[in-house]
C-alpha cells in the first residue's frame, strides 16, 4: 500500500510510528484548534489516497455501490463544530500507568467539520429492515501482535446512534481534510471518543448481526477486574488552559480559564478550588459553539499564599455526571476524566 508523509506542524509528537501527536497547551486556548495543531491518532501507517478514492457501500443493502468525494460534495452539506478526545487521553496520569500510547492531556481538540450526513448517504443504498449495525472501515491496515494476520481499522455504530450530525466529512476548518487527519473522507461521530470517528473511510457495510472486529472487541473497551465494557461517549471533563502549568502569577487575584466537555450532555457547571481548600468557586460559562463543542469557562480565585500552589477544575454535565478525584483504573488506560490541575507560583 502507498503511504504518505506526515507534516508535524505545531504538534508534540509522542510516537513516530504509528504517528501520534498532541496539541500543545498554548494551542488549546483557542475555541477552534488550528488544523496543523489538532491532535493526531494513528494505529497504522497513514495511507495515501488519491482524488479518485471511492467508498464502497455493501452488506445488507438493496443497492451496493461506490461513492466518490465528488458525489458526497453534491449532496446536502452539513457542518458541525465538534470536540474530539482520544479515549487514551491523560493515560500517563493513571497509576500504575497502563500500556498504550503515552498521552498526556493534549489528545483533545475542537474543529469545524463539513460533509454529508452518513444516514442520508446510507439511505440511498436502501439497507434492509433487519440491519442492526453499520461497520465503517478505514483504508489503514497493519499488524497487531495479538491479532491474527493483517487487519484494517474498523468500528461499528448501531442504527440508533447514526443521527443527522454523524458526518462523512470532507472538510476540516474550511479546507479539504489532510491525510494525517483522515482525508479525503473521515467519519465524525460527535460526542463519542475519537476511535468512533474512523479515518480514511474505504468501506461502509450494513450488518444484521453485531460486529466483533479487533478494534470493537479487543481494543477500545474498558477492561476491569471482572468485566469488560465498550468505550463509547466521552466522559465529563475539564481542562485549565490559563494560567499555564508552572506559571508565575502577579498579585493574589488570578483569572482562571479553561474548557469543559461531555458526550453525555451539556456542561451544567464548572467549579474551581485552590490548594488543599475543599471549598469550590463556581465558574462563569459561555455558550458553546455547538451542542458537541467544548464549553468555555472562567473563574477568578484568590491565591493568598507563598510558594507553589495548585488550582483544580471540576466539571458537571446536565445528566449529573461529575468529574471524579480519581478515574477508575482499567487495563488499557481509557476514559481518564479525573480532575486536572495546574501549579502556579505567586510573585
Amino acid at each position: 500500500m502507498a503511504t504518505t508523509t506526515i507534516e508535524h506542524g505545531a504538534l508534540q509528537v509522542i510516537n513516530e510510528a504509528p504517528f501520534c501527536a498532541e496539541t500543545p497547551a498554548e494551542q488549546l486556548r483557542q475555541p477552534i484548534t488550528p488544523s496543523a495543531s489538532h491532535f493526531v491518532r494513528s494505529n497504522f501507517v497513514v495511507p495515501a489516497l488519491g482524488d479518485d478514492h471511492t467508498i464502497v457501500f455493501d452488506g445488507a443493502v438493496a443497492m451496493p455501490r461506490r461513492v466518490s468525494v465528488e458525489m458526497l460534495r453534491a449532496l446536502a452539506r452539513r457542518e458541525v463544530v465538534c470536540t474530539l478526545e482520544c479515549a487514551g487521553n491523560s493515560r500517563t496520569s493513571m497509576r500504575p500507568v497502563p500500556a498504550g500510547e503515552p498521552w498526556r492531556d493534549g489528545a483533545v481538540s475542537t474543529a469545524e467539520w463539513a460533509g454529508a450526513p452518513l444516514r442520508d448517504v446510507l439511505a440511498e443504498s436502501r439497507p434492509s429492515r433487519d440491519v442492526c449495525e453499520i461497520v465503517i472501515e478505514g483504508a489503514d491496515r497493519g499488524v497487531k501482535t495479538d491479532a491474527h494476520g493483517p487487519i484494517t481499522f474498523a468500528r461499528s455504530l448501531s442504527i440508533e446512534d447514526i443521527h443527522a450530525d454523524v458526518l462523512l466529512a470532507y472538510e476540516m476548518n474550511g479546507e479539504p481534510i489532510s491525510a494525517s487527519h483522515g482525508g479525503p473522507v473521515r467519519l465524525i461521530v460527535p460526542g463519542w471518543y475519537g476511535m468512533a470517528s474512523v479515518k480514511w473511510v474505504a468501506r461502509i457495510s450494513a450488518r444484521t448481526t453485531p460486529f466483533d472486529g479487533y478494534f470493537q472487541k479487543q481494543r477500545y473497551v474498558y477492561v476491569y477486574e471482572r468485566e469488560t465494557v465498550p468505550v463509547t461517549r466521552m466522559r465529563v471533563k475539564s481542562l485549565i488552559v490559563e494560567p499555564a502549568d508552572g506559571a508565575v502569577v502577579s498579585g493574589q487575584e488570578v483569572d482562571v480559564r479553561g474548557w469543559a466537555w461531555s458526550g453525555e450532555g451539556a456542561i451544567a457547571a464548572v467549579d474551581v478550588s485552590v490548594g488543599s481548600d475543599e471549598r469550590w468557586t463556581r465558574a462563569d460559562l459561555e455558550p458553546p459553539a455547538s451542542p458537541f463543542a467544548w464549553t468555555r469557562w472562567r473563574c477568578r480565585v484568590r491565591v493568598d499564599r507563598s510558594g507553589p500552589v495548585s488550582i483544580r477544575s471540576r466539571a458537571t454535565d446536565a445528566r449529573g455526571n461529575v468529574q471524579p478525584e480519581t478515574a477508575a483504573w482499567n487495563e488499557l488506560g481509557y476514559g481518564n476524566n479525573a480532575i486536572r490541575s495546574v501549579t502556579v507560583t505567586p510573585r
